[in-house]
């Protein structure tokens, strides 16, 4: 039920100032206002000179973090970032939980429980390595998540780290192609925007029920000027102007090779792309001949299949790699948690298309195996197989 803000906030401080504090964020905003911060996160610190509450912050530009002393100077930091228009709190100490969510209306929404895992002290400098986006942040209590599902958030936002330079500054224009439920979407702008950029972000799925869904979220997370969905497919639907970044998780089968494409003729500066499915070559190698000595590979069912996995992502990276990418395949998330666990990373290079020695290495590998890749037919990128195709 919903309850007066005031009293919910005087609560939040209380655990704030609590002792037995162990994290706090604070993040999105309230309807019709906007904190000078995009994010804030609290947290109990032992340092040589004593015990202080870290507080790190975001204005969307740079991050900044300071350390400050129990008492007046804590009072006094915790009573100025209560006073931000901050549309989540999330809160965590020893003994308990607290979630804050402002309403539409002004209200507090707030879910309180105990705490289920023992909690840490005052954490030292040699802790272990944070997650890039808390497990605690607020995002989680709109999108949802358990454990596997953060293990997965994390993962990803890793590997889009890697793919961007360290020293990327100003807007940054963002496509999640085939998003669904959009949890890395929401995942990825919450990530970005703490590094400062200026991000805007689009989702597209192709059913209208999940545009809905996903807009009514990015409503209440108070990202709506900025996360926004289009229902279409892959292929076509109307996104404008060209997207820095493309994302296509998961994407069935040949909608990778469609968002693949797409982000080639955006002339996308990065790109990462996790496929989910291999059908396509699978049932073109299980209807040409096996070129030898290869015939063991493909004459168990199970193997052939396996193969057919690694013969796409091979093509596909190559094919990027033709048209001006630099293109890796890596580890998405640990095999333990989901059997497509691959990742296609890709930054353009600016070295033009279509060069040689990338043209050759790809060119045989498709006349040996007689096959054609969907991604070359969408790039109208056919070398004619020995044989037809």
């Amino acid at each position: 039920m919903p309850e007066p803000l005031d009293a919910a906030l005087t609560e939040v401080r209380a655990l704030l100032l609590d002792p037995a504090l162990t994290r706090a964020v604070a993040a999105g905003r309230r309807r019709g206002q906007r904190p000078s911060l995009v994010r804030a996160e609290l947290r109990p610190v032992a340092l040589k000179t004593g015990a202080r509450l870290q507080i790190s912050t975001s204005d969307g530009v740079r991050p900044y973090t300071r350390n400050v002393s129990p008492g007046a100077e804590a009072d006094a930091a915790v009573d100025a970032l209560l006073a931000e228009p901050f549309g989540n709190w999330h809160v965590e100490t020893a003994e308990a939980t607290l979630q804050l969510r402002v309403t539409k209306s002004g209200e507090a929404q707030v879910h309180r429980a105990t705490a289920d895992r023992p909690v840490a002290g005052p954490e030292g400098h040699d802790r272990v390595k944070d997650y890039l986006l808390d497990p605690g942040d607020p995002i989680f209590a709109t999108i949802g998540g358990n454990a596997a599902k953060r293990r997965q958030v994390d993962a990803f936002l890793r590997a889009l780290a890697a793919t961007l330079p360290d020293d990327l500054t100003g807007r940054l224009r963002v496509v999640d192609l085939g998003c669904g439920n959009a949890y890395l979407t929401f995942a990825a702008y919450r990530y970005l925007t703490g590094r400062g950029l200026d991000v805007e972000l689009v989702g597209v799925d192709v059913r209208e029920d999940q545009r809905q869904r996903n807009s009514e979220l990015a409503a209440r997370l108070g990202w709506a000027d900025r996360v926004s969905f289009v229902a279409g497919t892959i292929a076509d639907a109307v996104v404008e102007p060209a997207p820095d970044l493309v994302l296509a998780l998961h994407a069935c089968d040949t909608a990778t090779d469609e968002a693949l494409a797409r982000a080639v003729r955006w002339d996308a500066r990065w790109i990462l792309a996790a496929p989910c499915c291999h059908h396509d070559l699978a049932a073109q190698l299980r209807s040409r001949p096996t070129p030898p000595p290869y015939e063991l590979l493909t004459r168990q069912g199970i193997l052939r299949e396996r193969f057919a996995d690694v013969l796409t992502d091979a093509l596909r990276a190559g094919l990027l790699r033709v048209h001006g990418y630099r293109a890796e395949v890596v580890e998405f998330v640990d095999s333990r948690h989901t059997p497509r666990n691959l990742l296609i990373r890709a930054r353009r290079t600016g070295s033009g298309t279509d060069t040689g020695p990338q043209r050759a290495e790809y060119q045989q590998l498709v006349d040996q195996w007689q096959v054609t890749p969907r991604l070359s037919i969408l790039l109208d990128d056919r070398p004619a197989p020995v044989g037809g195709a």
